[in-house]
């Protein structure tokens, strides 16, 4: 029987309907556990800006940089809005307390209260005392930011857009007071290190020129990467932009490049970052200066692959020499003589290792033993990280492109992006300036750039087996990886229209006439090409008027085959039409909607193709009308 008293009546489950003998707690228990508030719900999952603020105990500006470096942006939830606050910012309550557990949090703290007694010193006057203080300043890296949010060397190569875009335009920008020398500095160091890569490798593939920049795109171990390189003007800075959250993302983006700028270089066997002796003295100047010496650098450190690893060993041969030098006061001249010769090459140590090995005089000997073992070692795996970073098939096709062609760039010439083009494509490039591998003079030279509406008189002593061409020239034949001819891209010439190398013009449904012009070169037809009437046209004219009247005949006799098919292909057409409706009436209601949506948008695909048809036909016809004006004023 359990608990139950005799004589009093068994208690209902609590499944049972409610009643008025049950008692309060009893009915209270029935609706659940009474929550908190704000303690579940999208209530307690979805947190605004200032509480946030007030939750991790830290400034507005603080927690901006915080959430760009851990890559934490405001989420909109789903449903209702938290507390029916429609309008205002919300942060998940799992990224806030990401930021909380966060050591960089720590360091901003501590700079903080360091702030705190360089301000108090610099209140008292005490300016030696806070610039002391302000030496001893902490500081705080985001490389553990880098590897938490790009686990993978594929995710971090794919997130490279807009890295590279703000990397660029920080190059371009002047230093004023809201962006310091240092920040432009290495951004032009950054923006020179990844062309020299590209050029190296040939891995730019697509290129445009536009409004608002240049648009390229290089393809680095199978993934796409896309940028934009603003213009060589001077930059207008506005005032309504917040510089400190774009230095803020710079900050990160800076770190997120030198990462995998590393792993690009080190697979080719070069040191990176390169040593300010190897690049020279421009690293100060200009974005293209600073390209050039770091192409020349990367090129001469490739030449030799083991050229790193000679470093190395030398490093650790000296630093044993100077290490015995301390430790013995009088060292025989013989030794030196070995330690020279153990300097120049790891073949002469180890030949110098072999004839030593019998001596009994081992304390004036260097104990070069474990430094050349090691040197051996990191020369082995060079040379095989030298065989890893092979040219595809698409990259050789690019390298042979401009392959034999010495261009040289005129001063009025943007020498960035255009040399960097021609490098990838497999040419040679000279300029008008300082540390130019070529002169303007050299013979060698085929193709001179210039953007010009004419050839100045001093061009004139110069060798007459150049060509002389605008840029477009050059970013055309590389989108289009074909040499194109010249005659339309000479100087002073209009130019034909710079086509996208990102539009598909079977998925549009339309290809510009300049594009088809291109595709009948690349099958080997030879295009005709206007050439003006010369004065014995009339001649000709009359011949061909003979000829047209003795072929009067055949031409009817075409004639009638040509309506005969046009009679029956109507026929046809009309037939399928019929068939068409038909298969229509018997869709289904909603399988006919679903068409009827697909046919609209089809429509309107071929208005918009129609449109630029027409569009083409009407600039055809002008253009005629103007040759044939002019023919009748020569004619005159």
């Amino acid at each position: 029987m359990g608990n139950r008293v005799k004589g009093r009546p068994k208690k209902k489950s609590i499944k049972a309907a409610s009643h008025s003998g049950m008692g309060s707690k009893r009915k209270l228990s029935r609706f659940g556990k009474i929550r908190k508030k704000d303690h579940s719900g999208i209530d307690a999952t979805f947190i605004g800006r200032s509480a946030c603020l007030k939750k991790l105990q830290i400034t507005l500006k603080d927690f901006r940089r915080l959430c760009i470096l851990k890559g934490i942006y405001p989420r909109e939830p789903r449903g209702r809005a938290p507390k029916n606050k429609k309008g205002q910012v919300y942060y998940h309550i799992k990224d806030v307390r990401a930021i909380a557990h966060e050591p960089v949090l720590e360091k901003f703290r501590e700079m903080r209260a360091f702030m705190k007694k360089v301000r108090r010193s610099a209140g008292r006057n005490e300016k030696d005392e806070a610039a002391r203080k302000h030496a001893l300043a902490p500081t705080y890296t985001i490389h553990h930011l880098v590897r938490e949010r790009y686990p993978r060397f594929v995710d971090a190569v794919s997130d490279m857009d807009d890295a590279l875009t703000l990397v660029y335009l920080f190059a371009a920008l002047p230093s004023e007071a809201h962006i310091k020398t240092k920040v432009t500095n290495n951004a032009k160091a950054l923006a020179a290190a990844w062309g020299s890569y590209c050029a190296t490798t040939s891995s730019i593939t697509k290129s445009f020129i536009s409004v608002k920049g240049i648009y390229m795109e290089a393809n680095i171990r199978g993934s796409t990467v896309r940028w934009v390189v603003p213009h060589a003007f001077t930059q207008n800075m506005p005032a309504d932009v917040d510089y400190r959250v774009m230095l803020t993302f710079f900050e990160f983006y800076e770190t997120l490049l030198s990462f995998i700028l590393f792993k690009l270089y080190s697979d080719l066997g070069v040191r990176y970052p390169m040593p300010l002796s190897v690049t020279g003295d421009e690293v100060n100047g200009s974005a293209s200066a600073i390209l050039a010496s770091n192409l020349r650098a990367l090129t001469n450190a490739l030449d030799s692959s083991s050229g790193a690893v000679s470093n190395v060993v030398t490093e650790t041969i000296e630093k044993s020499k100077d290490e015995t030098e301390i430790e013995v006061t009088k060292v025989s001249t013989g030794s030196k003589k070995k330690s020279r010769e153990l300097i120049k090459s790891v073949g002469a140590a180890l030949n110098t290792l072999n004839e030593d090995s019998d001596d009994d005089d081992d304390e004036d000997d260097v104990d070069i033993a474990g430094p050349l073992k090691a040197a051996l070692e990191s020369m082995a795996e060079s040379e095989e990280r030298m065989m890893l970073p092979e040219l595809d098939e698409d990259a050789t096709k690019r390298r042979r492109l401009f392959a034999g062609l010495t261009l040289f760039l005129s001063r009025e010439v943007p020498r960035g992006y255009i040399e960097l083009v021609c490098l990838a494509y497999g040419g040679i490039v000279g300029w008008e300036g300082p540390n130019s591998p070529i002169s303007a003079t050299d013979p060698s030279i085929t193709h001179h750039i210039v953007d010009r509406p004419k050839l100045p008189s001093s061009y004139n002593s110069l060798p007459k087996s150049r060509e002389f061409v605008q840029p477009q020239w050059i970013l055309d034949c590389a989108n289009f990886q074909f040499l194109l001819p010249i005659a339309k891209y000479g100087v002073g010439a209009t130019l034909p229209p710079h086509l996208s190398p990102w539009v598909d013009d079977e998925e549009e449904g339309y290809k510009p006439a300049y594009a088809e012009e291109v595709e009948r070169l690349k099958n080997g037809e030879i295009v005709e090409v206007d050439v003006a009437p010369a004065s014995g046209t009339s001649d000709s004219e009359n011949e061909g008027s003979s000829a047209n009247e003795s072929e009067d005949g055949d031409d009817d006799e075409e004639d009638d085959e040509e309506t005969t098919k046009a009679k029956k292909s109507k026929k046809d057409s009309k037939e399928e039409k019929e068939a068409h409706d038909l298969s229509k009436v018997m869709m289904s209601k909603k399988a006919s909607r679903l068409y009827g949506r697909m046919q609209h948008g089809l429509n309107q695909k071929q208005e918009k193709v129609d449109a630029l048809k027409k569009r083409r036909e009407e600039i055809e016809s002008n253009s005629k009308d103007k040759s044939a004006k002019k023919k009748r004023k020569t004619k005159r």
